[in-house]
């Protein structure tokens, strides 16, 4: 689901303290990796004095309302590029496909060693310098389409540069988090995130019809090369002690690093489950991501400029999830809303082949709704989880090896939407890509999820501890063991 949201971002959302990380943390993996319970290690940066809320969190609003700026903006690049390709260069089917397999294309191809990397450096300056190059290749559309010089060659190669950026700023952004707010505040940091990109995929795509209609396509992208620019702007503005970089003494070589953290992330039963979920719905919700704008265009006769309304109406589900992730995840379970969210709450999106022409468009808004709201719940659920139980010197690593996977499918699946549109149909693809990422669901639930209530149940770490081989003890520093994330709402995050 991303986002079957779209290769660029993702999210999700709940009220924190009574779900989440806390109950997580340090006593499961040992002090040594956990540090203080709510500040990282030293290296990490962090608050001598945590705020008791976010809302009083200097830097957390910072960095939130920076992401607030460039989720809308990126909402509208992800109706306006395709939009782009198919009104101005007219694409074929499969032209749209192996655009949308461009833009994240870069995280099956580089994410592994990205991680690595972003262990290594200060992962807020990493950050501004990828928002700077975003606002110059997302820019040189709108530049190129009024010298009329713009060709589909030029959307390719802005998707592919853009997404590697998008690569290493993502692995860095879910490993700064942690950085800026204390392991209590997770699930309510990753919850407000969450809920500011669904309200971005509601406002955005909105935005962008009225963009579209004022300025064509082409143009309307200059609104995301702005939000880069604002990001940039609340990014420098953060104080506080700026992490530090991991010791050049301290490292092993980049492929120990890489199998390192690839280590971690599939040799723990839960969270190698929570990938094999989040990988299988990437997979079918990018074919139908990939044929999105197609459909409504040419099979159910939506005229351009009101896409954006149809997707803004959609995206409302996200926003919905994210203001009840912490209900629902209280009163089902954290650990059990993690598999209900997928194959109940989620159901509904099969409704989105049934759309037709005329009044029966609404079937569409009405699918893709429950399927951002199903997406943003599962979201808040695993990010938190996976966030509370990585030390904090993996977390780059960590994050790289799940969007490796994750995300590594989306390519393949906006291929796969393009060849499959083009040989059986667009609405049979469509019954394809849902009917597959509702499937996704089960991988979850045949685990040690399906047995638990709450994620916080000491039960479930200890199970996991057990299965691994007291985790732990071959990562350095652990005392013993091995150890165990958007054109629309993404599961990957």
């Amino acid at each position: 689901m991303d986002n079957p949201g779209g290769p660029g971002h993702s999210g999700a959302v709940q009220d924190p303290p009574e779900q989440g990380p806390p109950e997580q943390g340090p006593p499961e993996q040992g002090p040594p990796e956990q540090g203080p319970p709510e500040q990282g290690p030293p290296e990490q940066g962090g608050e001598t004095v945590p705020a008791r809320t976010l809302w009083r969190h200097r830097d957390f609003l910072l960095l939130w309302s920076g992401q607030t700026v460039s989720e809308m903006g990126s909402a509208v690049t992800q109706l306006a590029l395709p939009l782009t390709a198919v009104v101005v260069l007219r694409a074929s089917t499969f032209q749209v496909g192996l655009l949308t397999s461009a833009a994240t294309a870069a995280f099956a191809l580089i994410a592994l060693p990205a991680g690595a990397l972003v262990d290594r450096w200060a992962k807020r300056r990493l950050m501004i310098w990828c928002d700077v190059a975003r606002m110059l290749i997302i820019g040189s559309v709108p530049l190129a389409a009024a010298f009329r010089l713009l060709t589909l060659g030029q959307l390719y190669a802005v998707a592919v540069t853009a997404g590697v950026c998008t690569v290493f700023f993502d692995v860095a952004y879910q490993s700064y988090l942690p950085v800026v707010v204390a392991r209590e505040h997770l699930v309510d940091g990753n919850g407000k995130l969450g809920a500011t990109q669904s309200f971005a995929q509601v406002t955005g795509p909105g935005l962008g019809g009225g963009l579209v209609g004022l300025v064509g396509a082409a143009g309307a992208m200059a609104a995301d090369a702005v939000s880069y620019a604002v990001s940039v702007a609340s990014l420098l503005a953060i104080g506080g002690r700026a992490e530090a970089p991991q010791p050049a003494g301290d490292r092993a070589g980049l492929r120990a690093e890489i199998t390192e953290g690839l280590s971690f992330v599939l040799g723990h039963p839960i969270l190698r489950k929570i990938v094999a979920c989040t990988g299988t719905a990437n997979l079918f919700g990018s074919m139908g991501v990939a044929l999105e704008i197609v459909f409504l265009v040419r099979v159910l006769r939506v005229r351009p400029a009101d896409t954006g309304l149809l997707i803004a109406v959609a995206s409302l589900g996200g926003v919905a999830g994210g203001l009840l992730a912490g209900r629902l995840s209280g009163r089902i379970g954290s650990a059990r809303i993690i598999w209900y969210s997928m194959l109940v709450l989620s159901f509904p999106q099969l409704l989105v082949p049934l759309a037709e022409p005329g009044w029966r468009v609404a079937a569409f808004a009405v699918g893709m709704a429950f399927f951002s709201f199903g997406a943003v719940v599962y979201n808040v659920a695993q990010v938190s989880y996976r966030q509370a139980i990585c030390p904090p010197r993996l977390l780059g690593r960590m994050n790289a090896a799940v969007r490796w996977v994750v995300w590594g499918t989306i390519p393949l699946g906006g291929l796969l939407g393009g060849v499959l549109g083009t040989l059986a149909g667009v609405r049979a693809t469509l019954w394809i890509a849902f009917a597959g990422s509702w499937a996704a669901g089960w991988w979850v639930f045949f685990s040690p999820l399906r047995g638990l209530r709450a994620l916080e149940d000491r039960a479930l770490e200890d199970r996991a501890l057990e299965d691994l081989g007291a985790p732990g003890s071959r990562v350095p520093g652990q005392g013993g063991g091995e150890l165990p994330d958007g054109a629309g709402p993404q599961l990957g995050d």
